[in-house]
């Protein structure tokens, strides 16, 4: 199975073009180790909104992200809606889901299962319940991610290859992956290729469960 991570580059184009200096939340981690290239993390837990869509590799989190995006802008039971520019949507009697970084996505039984993280302030009991049946939601627990950092295309050929260079880097550093790898987008589609942050993401053992 494949995870995939993506930013949302509409709401980050909204904001470029309304020339908002607005900032997206990322998901919070401690780096435990840092090198050439690559990072240990310790990542908090945190609450995801996720769907199944079908899809190709490079183009399959659209349908997702459009249905997912209806979620976090108020087709949702307390109709709580993500304040994207100011002041865009900023209605007195709605509180907002500020956007966050990145939207995952994960092959399984040929189909993508694509995730949105919700803001850190958020609790299971808390998040808004969607209105449309196909979008659920899940507490994501606090764990170990081992990473490499690249920039270039969005394509699958550039991924594959730093892919494995990260599970070279885990190998040599005897480290026990525990989950898929997760690929991370960072930046709207506008950006040049040479500025793009990207993100290949593999979940880890923690070091003293030991071999």
């Amino acid at each position: 199975m494949l995870r995939i991570a993506l930013i949302s580059w509409v709401t980050i184009t909204t904001l470029l073009l309304a020339g908002n200096a607005m900032a997206v939340e990322e998901a919070k981690y401690n780096v435990l180790r840092e090198e050439d290239g690559f990072e240990l993390r310790e990542y908090e837990s945190h609450i995801i909104a996720e769907t199944t869509v079908d899809g190709a590799f490079e183009d399959a989190g659209s349908e997702a992200f459009g249905r997912l995006f209806k979620y976090i802008s108020g087709n949702n039971t307390q109709q709580q809606k993500v304040a994207m520019t100011s002041p865009v949507g900023q209605e007195p009697s709605s509180q907002k889901i500020e956007m966050t970084s990145p939207v995952g996505q994960q092959k399984q039984d040929e189909k993508w299962v694509v995730s949105f993280m919700m803001p850190a302030s958020f609790e299971l009991e808390t998040t808004p319940e969607p209105k449309d049946p196909n979008v659920s939601i899940r507490e994501v627990p606090a764990r170990l991610i081992a990473v490499v950092r690249y920039s270039g295309f969005w394509s699958e050929k550039n991924y594959l290859r730093n892919l494995e260079k990260l599970q070279n880097w885990i190998e040599n550093s005897r480290l026990t992956p525990v989950g898929e790898p997760i690929w991370a987008r960072y930046n709207p589609p506008f950006m040049p290729w040479f500025l793009r942050r990207n993100e290949i993401l593999v979940p880890v053992a923690s070091p003293e469960s030991g071999d």
